[in-house]
């Protein structure tokens, strides 16, 4: 589900009209809300790949609580676990295949013939933010920074946040946590600044960086055949583009 498709425009004003009618009954169900809202968010693109951010948030939340209960060798060995598992996932699914097919090429022109296919996998949206995410709330709470909660609800809610999951920012658990474990109440204001926000980032995505990206794609197609000048400014349009696209 992407921020400025048809799905979205129905999907936030639900979620956030149901987020507040909960708001007269307790922080956890809102907190259920947000969880549920995240994971439906974001197995909208494919369910399958659930599991990965659910076996992510599962051993970062034990590793924190158990980081915090031990010491010595048994607490390295907590913070060693939540960096194998985010910190492997992110190298199998974004850079495995990436280094077999470099490889592979670089023995070829050796000479050497090397027969280890790709893996192939489709790259999970969004895999470097919430692994990154989870990774600093474990480090935080090795270091001291942060104690480590006991809500896993909270904490799930926190790794799986859907406006910042697939597009950023990483939020640091000192920062988010929080927030989502504190009740909150909504004002005039806040409703008016975020809503000025959501408009201002629709423009910038919308009618900055996607008319940008045209002529993006334009001027990089078969490159080796453009102007310097129509290269020039193609990387200048892309640096515009990848600002109205990230930026907040």
């Amino acid at each position: 589900m992407l921020f400025n498709s048809p799905e979205y425009l129905l999907f936030l004003p639900l979620v956030f009209a149901l987020y507040w009618a909960l708001n007269k009954r307790n922080l956890r169900w809102q907190n259920v809300l947000l969880l549920a809202s995240s994971y439906f968010f974001y197995g909208w693109w494919d369910w399958r790949f659930l599991s990965l951010i659910a076996f992510s948030t599962g051993v970062d939340y034990f590793a924190g609580i158990y980081t915090e209960r031990t010491q010595g060798s048994a607490k390295k060995f907590w913070l060693g676990l939540s960096l194998t598992v985010n910190l492997g996932m992110l190298g199998l699914f974004k850079y495995f295949d990436f280094f077999i097919d470099s490889l592979r090429e670089g023995l070829a022109s050796a000479g050497i013939a090397w027969e280890m296919q790709s893996l192939e996998w489709v790259l999970p949206v969004g895999i470097s933010f919430y692994t990154f995410q989870t990774l600093s709330y474990t480090i935080d709470v090795y270091r001291g920074k942060l104690k480590p909660t006991q809500d896993f609800i909270a904490f799930a809610a926190f790794v799986s946040f859907f406006p910042q999951l697939v597009a950023g920012p990483i939020e640091r658990a000192t920062h988010l946590i929080p927030q989502i474990t504190t009740r909150r109440k909504l004002s005039y204001t806040q409703a008016r600044n975020g809503l000025r926000l959501i408009l201002w980032g629709l423009f910038k995505k919308v009618v900055i960086a996607d008319t940008c990206a045209r002529y993006v794609d334009q001027a990089f197609q078969l490159s080796e055949h453009q102007s310097a000048t129509t290269l020039t400014l193609g990387a200048v349009l892309f640096a515009v583009q990848i600002y109205g696209d990230f930026s907040r």
